[in-house]
């Protein structure tokens, strides 16, 4: 993954052979407690979504060191991409031992697809698809009822602590009444520009 500063992207990736790569509520929280420290000294995240056998964040990243540091040699962006690895390894690490599993928990590759260099309004867009995820795979009839998105936080239904809310808003145009975002969030979006996301 190549990341280039002051850009917005989505990033997924899912179980490999599509399996499930969250088994539990402690699977799902201790996903996101990885997440946010392993990210977010060098990226904000703007939303989440943990589904049963993949996820999505959509992320923005901010001025990138390109010096590389003394002690990895790497730059702001290679220890980003490094540190989306540290995350997908040490959760893998553990569900194996928790399951009795071996081998890979995901596909290979991580994806990463710049939004802000893509045209129309993509990061709002994907925002909103990123949170519909639940309520396309018919999990619940409500986003808000999914525990394991930053949809309720957004909807001020809880106080998360990872997705940066008002930063988000500055950056991208979502409504700031109750009712308006609502009903952008319940929006349907066709395919072809859901194929753009990815």
């Amino acid at each position: 993954m190549k990341f280039e500063e002051n850009n917005i992207y989505h990033i997924y990736n899912r179980g490999n052979n599509r399996q499930p790569i969250f088994f539990d509520d402690e699977n799902y929280l201790f996903f996101l407690k990885k997440l946010k420290k392993e990210l977010t000294p060098y990226c904000k995240v703007l939303a989440y979504c943990l589904m049963p056998n993949h996820f999505h964040l959509m992320i923005w990243v901010g001025e990138i060191d390109t010096r590389p540091t003394a002690l990895s040699g790497r730059t702001g962006a290679e220890v980003l991409s490094r540190k989306i690895g540290t995350v997908l390894s040490s959760y893998t690490q553990a569900i194996n031992k928790q399951q009795k599993r071996t081998g890979s928990l995901f596909q290979q590759k991580t994806k990463a697809k710049c939004l802000t260099q893509s045209g129309e309004n993509y990061p709002a867009i994907c925002f909103h698809y990123i949170h519909q995820n639940p309520l396309r795979a018919k999990l619940v009839t409500k986003m808000e009822d999914w525990e394991y998105s930053s949809f309720k936080d957004y909807a001020a239904l809880r106080k998360g602590t990872l997705p940066e809310i008002a930063f988000c808003k500055e950056i991208i145009e979502i409504p700031i009444s109750s009712e308006e975002f609502f009903q952008e969030s319940y929006a349907i979006i066709s395919e072809d520009v859901m194929n753009q996301l990815y």
